[in-house]
């Protein structure tokens, strides 16, 4: 297997090695063993399901959530020679007849379709009629009520393992936190599986996080004037505010598009067609837009509000930088971001999805705040531990800052808390030390004890950084009814074993803009203009193809081309991603642009 594995990847795929768990990936798939993979956006999750399916007789049914993203995979293996099709809605009778033709003849080796496929009438039959090799479930954490992103629709693919017993399941995700992770075996019946996960760190994203300022339209400015003709996407929070911030950036002459599930579906598919065809640089969308967007070069994400969770946050920074190339993402946040989330969840019943919803939420803001490297608490939040990034996040990269020694405001939280037997939420305890004539505070005797009104010094707001800072160093934690409970970290602090700073500015009454040094970009190795040059033929190629620019070659590939300026068709397919069937189709175009460049520079020196 592994060398015909091998010969697969580099005349198909165009890669001369795997990426790291690739390789494992393929093997078990192969042997037939259940897989599940948990690999960051740009970790290359496609090919290990992708190249199983051309070792293995019979068809590899892969489950996807979105149309859109089936229809532009099922694009570009076609470019690269593989049998694939997809079944959808967004296809003719006649179309879907066809296609039901190619399975029943053993003609195709990978059918796409989206979970709620399973409910239609026949399509099972024609699965037990079929050979089928394996099921591929991507974006496996829709799987879990845990996950961000649960559909019921996915729920329901555990009659897979009572219908096909003997059939294999790969799922896949970038996002799954352990809970999640065991939720997705269980629910999906799986007998053993194999288990790769791979770091949560993406080396190549620089991350940032910001408190709002007004708006936030002159921040967005600011930051994206970094960008000039790469591609970007914009979350905003409401359909509103995607297409008030889109017509903003229109009339400041940035190609901008709004994309909201509102929209009629007309104009969000012409939305997507232009940012997926590089026909506008910058798509400003609710979370609507994105899950498994597979354009490789989008370069920054900024979000204008405070996301959900910490995995919703990651899944949509996600989507920069898919080729490895170094890209961006910006949070900006308020105060106001985190009250409007918390009466969404005090909507929700009570029981341990809310208490759920309020833990993540917590974890959000705390991550918002924090003074800590963003890339550790990422990697904590999925259940990894690492050291800080030191060069890839504002906080690692950002200058020293005033320290405030908050030892004894931490002392006298804690013995609030202790005194009042861990019972209590943050804003009761603040009540305590405020001396508030609450009726709670009364009723429970706690105006009698000697911690009440002691931290009368402080404003309510800054009492709640202190608590927000004694979260992130892990001195405090949240007991099952939201009640703080004091840590092993808590008790040195209280004894006067530790102490505790924050940065000087945290400690104002209102939020101040923060001044985080950016770190410069790598200067560029390759010729700017040699690589416009080659996405003009790219983009050209691609129009006459009808498919999107990326799928014609990677801005990786151009770059390295760029740089190498191939002469000859051996020096071509030794850059990465050109493979065999991609030259026969593309590479004499930019193998001759190549030659012509190449004398061009000759001639100019």
């Amino acid at each position: 297997m592994h060398s015909e594995a091998a010969k697969i990847l580099e005349s198909v795929f165009g890669h001369t090695q795997f990426r790291p768990l690739q390789k494992e990936a393929v093997e078990v798939s192969v042997e037939g063993r259940d897989l599940l993979m948990i690999l960051p956006t740009g970790g290359g999750k496609s090919l290990c399901y992708q190249l199983p399916a051309l070792l293995k007789d019979g068809v590899t049914v892969v489950i996807s959530p979105l149309l859109a993203l089936m229809h532009d995979q099922v694009c570009a293996l076609k470019l690269q020679g593989i049998s694939a099709e997809m079944i959808g809605s967004m296809q003719s009778a006649a179309q879907v007849s066809e296609v039901i033709q190619k399975v029943r003849s053993g003609d195709l080796k990978l059918l796409y379709v989206a979970p709620e496929r399973f409910a239609a009438y026949g399509f099972i039959e024609l699965l037990q009629q079929a050979n089928v090799a394996s099921f591929v479930i991507d974006e496996a954490h829709c799987v879990s009520e845990w996950g961000h992103e649960f559909r019921e629709d996915y729920r329901k693919l555990h009659l897979l393992k009572e219908i096909f017993p003997q059939v294999p399941i790969a799922a896949f995700t970038a996002t799954a936190t352990p809970q999640v992770e065991k939720d997705i075996m269980a629910q999906l019946a799986m007998e053993n599986p194999l288990r790769l996960r791979g770091s949560v760190f993406r080396k190549n994203l620089l991350v940032n996080a910001k408190p709002r300022r007004g708006d936030g339209k002159e921040q967005l400015l600011d930051f994206i004037s970094r960008f000039e003709n790469e591609s970007g996407i914009v979350y905003t929070f409401t359909r509103n505010s995607a297409e008030t911030i889109a017509a903003f950036l229109q009339k400041r002459g940035i190609k901008a598009m709004a994309y909201h599930a509102r929209l009629p579906a007309c104009e969000r598919q012409a939305a997507y067609h232009a940012f997926i065809h590089d026909e506008v640089d910058i798509i400003v969308a609710t979370v609507a837009f994105g899950m498994g967007i597979d354009k490789s070069n989008i370069r920054y994400v900024v979000h204008m509000s405070m996301p959900k969770t910490l995995e919703n946050y990651y899944q949509e920074i996600g989507r920069a930088g898919r080729d490895g190339l170094p890209s961006e993402t910006m949070l900006l946040y308020s105060a106001t971001d985190a009250a409007q989330r918390a009466s969404l969840i005090e909507e929700l019943e009570e029981g341990p999805y809310r208490q759920s919803a309020f833990g993540k939420l917590e974890k959000m803001i705390s991550y918002c705040r924090s003074e800590g490297c963003r890339h550790v608490q990422i990697a904590e939040y999925f259940g990894e531990s690492m050291t800080p990034c030191r060069t890839h996040c504002d906080n690692c990269t950002a200058p020293e800052y005033e320290s405030r020694d908050i030892t004894t405001e931490a002392k006298k939280a804690l013995s609030a808390i202790y005194r009042t037997d861990q019972r209590f939420g943050k804003n009761h305890i603040i009540d305590l030390l405020r001396g508030s004539k609450s009726a709670k505070i009364s009723q429970f005797g706690h105006d009698r004890l000697s911690v009440y009104g002691i931290g009368s010094n402080l404003s309510r707001v800054q009492w709640e950084v202190v608590f927000e800072r004694l979260l992130e160093v892990g001195a405090l934690a949240r007991g099952a009814h939201r009640n703080l409970a004091i840590t092993a970290v808590g008790v040195s602090v209280l004894k006067g074993k530790e102490s505790l700073t924050i940065r000087a500015d945290r400690m104002s009454v209102k939020e101040k803009p923060q001044s985080m040094k950016r770190r410069e970009d790598e200067p560029m190795e390759y010729d700017r203009e040699i690589f416009e040059q080659l996405r003009m033929l790219r983009k050209e190629i691609a129009d006459e193809n009808s498919v999107p620019a990326y799928i014609v070659f990677g801005d990786r590939t151009l770059k390295e081309m760029a740089v190498r300026l191939p002469q000859t068709k051996a020096q071509m397919l030794e850059i990465n991603g050109v493979a065999e069937v991609k030259y026969a189709r593309f590479g004499e175009a930019f193998l001759s642009r190549c030659q012509e460049l190449s004398k061009a520079l000759m001639g100019s020196g």
